[in-house]
């Protein structure tokens, strides 16, 4: 891209002209040439701005001649140009903005994309002062029709930007079937995304060299900045498996006998993201659905993790949180699957999940229906529930009932299901209140004959993810250790509790309300409160089977450090508004370790449990004035689970600690594992098992060896050496 003739010394005198005055102290624009590429440029005009009038001209190149400029014209608007000055502490941000936008300019272009700018045009930018001129700032226009500074980069944004031939043949689709489809490439010759950084539908995107769309001279004034790695397009980089792949370090002795031979299309990368094949589409948006029509083997009785179905033959759905985090609105109810899941949901856009509560489901058995005994009762503080709310109050408003916690349990007895109960917990909201709901939603199986025992966690070792279970000796209504389950304001009198799962470093906390004229005493007590009722065990299960009525069956009492004396207050006053030792954070630490294996699968217990109080000083912030207002005093807990070895490791053999390639935690390539189901790293089955299968698996190939040809042909050579 070249500059007119005339251009380039008038650019030349501009930077001369501002290093000068920019010395001498008079008015100067920063930069004083500025290549425009888009509708709107910048510049500041520093140093003496005080009475400077800035005015705008547009110079035309006639017999390739620039104008001398005149300052005597004070023009703001010229042509499809405006002029915006916007004054501040000794500078002047000076702006000019194309008036008209630039659909125009791509209207006639539908098949080609041109290499010719569709604006080229010389403003001069003048300050001024009763007619003598100060400074210049010379803009050289160049816009391209298909440059993306020219768009709205918000709207046109998507993965993948088509090539030319995708477009093109996305519009021949479109002429035969009206439907706008793009071509995606077969992923298992060639890369989804070739060109990562093409973001934008015909147009051509800045320091992306990759893009068809960009001519040579506009990759020319970005080619030193390029993005690099496989957003810019380097999807086949040279993998170290090649043998043209020279690695000075680290290089195995075999590499040469190893190394692979290939060309740089065929790349290991291909496939990565994704390893299925792709389809074009043969159904319009509106037939799109979910999943395809479920499949019903419930009359034949359910295994666990089927689906629950219902006598219309659809799932019998639930909210659910799914792996992303989401919260999944119509997820089917697995068989013997238990969860207790939270959903956050914007008010406006709110429906109620209905049907499901009075649909029949089908019991597993042919004919078999069960209907769900669903009872209803009103929550009574929304705060846990709905926080930033705006009610939009008129006169006969109406109300409208949202359910906010929905809690089903399934009696089940072999592979069929014998009762169902569902518990619905309403609010009663107007009907244009506005926020987010916190909604609940829990299943649970249990057998048919089970009355009101408890849970275990597991049998014998504890699960992961299983609450950790506790008892009281004082105290019968206690079954585990909790966390603060915040809600609302995060508030510590709203909050609810959840349980200690096992195996679940966790990290909870509540926010304490505290009055002005509340004492370092007071605020003591009613912390040590607060944290002591997340522990109010005394004990907690070695195993997740032990039994609650025997406290010898392997409960461990709960270590608690020495914590803070609420009863003695400090020598220094709270009339500062300073409270020393104030407990703020409980600490939970479990040991843990692995026990044994029951069939293969480990088994962890607890070994003990410790609790520790923090303590921290505190002081009332009033700011300006001391209001009667309450503060607010954070309050935290934590869980840790720390996992010992039952015994201490192997030391490492001076063999282990010279060859290090033979250490399978530092290398892809573990020898010591080549025959891993006969190795003692293997526990998905009993070791006399897995020696058994490898015996018979011996005496199988032997067998093969014997009636394979080239045994019978020496047995028959040494049979006749011997006649």
């Amino acid at each position: 891209m070249r500059l007119p003739p005339p251009a380039p010394l008038l650019l030349g005198l501009l930077v001369l002209q501002g290093v000068l005055t920019l010395l001498w102290g008079d008015p100067v624009f920063i930069p004083p040439f500025i290549r425009m590429s888009g509708p709107v440029v910048s510049a500041s005009l520093v140093g003496g701005t005080e009475d400077v009038t800035v005015s705008l001209a547009l110079l035309q190149d006639e017999a390739g001649l620039l104008p001398v400029p005149a300052c005597g014209m004070l023009n703001n608007e010229i042509g499809d140009w405006s002029l915006t000055v916007t004054p501040s502490a000794n500078v002047l941000e000076v702006t000019v903005r194309l008036k008209r936008g630039l659909q125009w300019c791509s209207s006639n272009e539908t098949d080609s994309f041109p290499d010719s700018p569709c604006i080229v045009e010389t403003l001069l930018v003048s300050a001024s002062h009763n007619s003598s001129c100060l400074a210049h700032l010379l803009i050289q226009v160049e816009i391209y029709a298909n440059s993306s500074l020219a768009h709205n980069a918000s709207g046109n944004m998507k993965d993948f930007a088509p090539s030319h031939t995708e477009i093109r043949t996305k519009k021949r689709v479109e002429g035969q079937t009206g439907e706008n489809m793009t071509v995606i490439p077969n992923q298992v010759y060639q890369p989804l995304g070739p060109c990562s950084c093409n973001l934008t539908a015909g147009a051509c995107d800045v320091r992306c060299c990759c893009d068809q769309e960009c001519s040579s001279d506009l990759i020319e004034l970005f080619r030193g900045s390029c993005f690099t790695g496989v957003f810019g397009g380097d999807v086949n980089p040279p993998f170290d498996q090649l043998c043209s792949v020279q690695r000075t370090h680290g290089v195995p002795d075999w590499s040469p006998f190893l190394c692979v031979q290939s060309s740089l299309a065929n790349s290991p990368f291909l496939g990565y993201f994704y390893g299925g094949s792709v389809s074009s589409r043969q159904h319009t948006s509106s037939d799109v659905y979910l999943h395809t029509d479920p499949k019903d083997f419930s009359d034949f009785g359910y295994k666990q993790g089927d689906p629950v179905m219902t006598v219309d033959k659809a799932y019998f759905t639930v909210p659910q949180v799914s792996l992303a985090g989401q919260c999944v609105q119509n997820a089917p109810v697995a068989f013997l699957q238990n969860f207790d899941v939270q959903c956050v949901t914007d008010l406006e856009v709110y429906q109620e999940h209905d049907g499901m509560i009075s649909a029949k489901i089908k019991n597993g058995a042919i004919g078999g229906i069960v209907t769900p005994q669903v009872t209803y009762e009103e929550a009574t503080d929304l705060d846990k529930f709905i926080t930033s709310t705006e009610i939009l109050l008129s006169n006969g408003s109406a109300s409208r009932n949202v359910n906010v916690e929905e809690h089903y349990i399934f009696r089940w007895n072999n592979n069929t299901i014998s009762e169902i109960n569902a518990k619905i917990i309403r609010a009663e909201i107007n009907a244009h209140q506005k926020g987010s709901m916190t909604q609940r939603f829990t299943v649970k199986f249990l057998s048919y004959n089970s009355g009101n025992e408890k849970e275990t966690s597991g049998n014998p070792g504890y699960q992961l993810g299983k609450p950790v279970r506790a008892l009281n000796t004082n105290r019968t209504n206690v079954t585990t250790l909790h966390l603060w389950q915040s809600a609302g304001k995060s508030l510590c009198s709203t909050a609810t509790f959840k349980p200690i799962l096992f195996g679940e470093n966790t990290l909870s906390g509540c926010l304490l309300d505290v009055g002005i004229n509340e004492s370092c005493t007071q605020l003591r007590e009613n912390a040590v409160g607060l944290l002591d009722s997340l522990i109010q065990a005394t004990h907690v299960a070695m195993r997740g089977n032990s039994d609650y009525s025997d406290l010898s069956d392997g409960w461990l009492e709960i270590i608690r450090a020495d914590g803070p004396d609420t009863g003695a207050d400090p020598s220094v006053s709270s009339a500062n508004g300073t409270c020393l030792d104030i407990p703020a954070q409980l600490s939970v630490r479990i040991l843990i370790l692995d026990a044994g294996a029951v069939e293969g699968i480990t088994q962890q217990q607890i070994l003990g449990t410790e609790t520790r109080l923090s303590s921290v000083s505190w002081q009332f912030q009033c700011g300006l004035t001391c209001e009667d207002k309450a503060a607010l005093f954070p309050l935290t807990a934590s869980v840790q689970f720390i996992k010992i070895p039952a015994q201490l490791p192997r030391p490492l053999t001076r063999f282990q600690i010279n060859f290090t390639e033979y250490d399978c935690n530092r290398n892809e390539v573990c020898w010591p594992q080549l025959l891993y189901p006969l190795t003692q790293y293997y526990q998905g089955e009993p070791y006399s098992q897995c020696v058994a299968k490898g015996l018979l698996l011996a005496s199988f190939s032997i067998l093969a060896v014997f009636l394979s040809n080239p045994w019978a042909r020496i047995c028959k050579a040494w049979n006749s050496a011997t006649i």
